[in-house]
């Protein structure tokens, strides 16, 4: 069942497209509950600048794009933070309403990390109330959709998508074990490819810190897949294949 999205009068209509997500270890994309067909064009800081000060002046039209631009990304990001196609879906709901209410506030400079510090503390504002537990199981993630299939003569046959799939369910794993402040920076780092001074901005924190999350994150992500067997020889092992 398919639920409706939320439309508040006079704020803006919070939609998320089908693009493809952020990393190749992929998530699935937003619900339908989110779902526009449109293909957002990428945005570079001074045109979301741009953007946002027409927001701040009442156009709602330009919101709603600076939405379309960064919808995907959120999303990605909730979801790699929270192991949870719901929780994502209503983190990144939340995130843009908080963002649209609190545009007056945004004085410029990188729209995109003042939005996703909106997005993370959300984001740890949900872990701190379910404590730390995923709130599902993690294999909702990697369902396939509803939607039915669309041939495509490059597709990876039936046992490499499933390998992908088990990798890409092994590493989820491991990452919703490592603390969440390191997370968020891996997350931003390794599958969103943000520049070390993006995420400090993000974050909130100096590049220095960042760094230390990065380095810590990765040395227990590594710890997490080889005590469990997942790794060998610096790769993910599917679990289908013998030791």
């Amino acid at each position: 069942m398919v639920a409706q999205t939320t439309c508040i009068s006079e704020s803006p209509h919070v939609l998320a497209n089908h693009g493809k997500s952020d990393e190749s270890l992929s998530p699935t994309s937003p619900p339908a509950t989110l779902a526009l067909s449109v293909e957002a064009a990428a945005t570079s800081t001074e045109q979301a600048d741009q953007l946002a000060a027409r927001a701040q002046n009442g156009d709602l039209a330009a919101f709603n794009e600076l939405v379309l631009t960064y919808q995907q990304q959120v999303y990605n990001l909730a979801l790699r933070m929270l192991s949870s196609p719901a929780a994502a879906e209503d983190v990144t709901q939340d995130a843009f309403i908080s963002a649209y209410r609190r545009i007056d506030t945004y004085r410029g400079g990188n729209f995109k990390a003042w939005l996703l510090r909106i997005a993370t503390n959300a984001c740890y504002d949900v872990l701190r109330q379910r404590g730390r537990r995923p709130a599902t199981s993690l294999d909702g993630m990697f369902e396939e959709s509803d939607a039915p299939p669309i041939a495509d003569p490059h597709a990876a046959s039936p046992e490499l998508e499933a390998e992908r799939k088990e990798v890409a369910a092994a590493v989820q794993r491991a990452l919703s074990q490592i603390p969440a402040d390191q997370r968020a920076a891996i997350i931003l780092c390794d599958l969103q490819g943000l520049a070390y001074e993006e995420i400090a901005v993000t974050l909130d924190v100096n590049i220095g810190t960042v760094k230390s999350r990065i380095n810590r994150g990765r040395a227990r992500l590594r710890e997490l897949l080889t005590s469990t067997g997942e790794l060998r020889g610096g790769q993910v092992r599917p679990k289908s294949e013998p030791q």
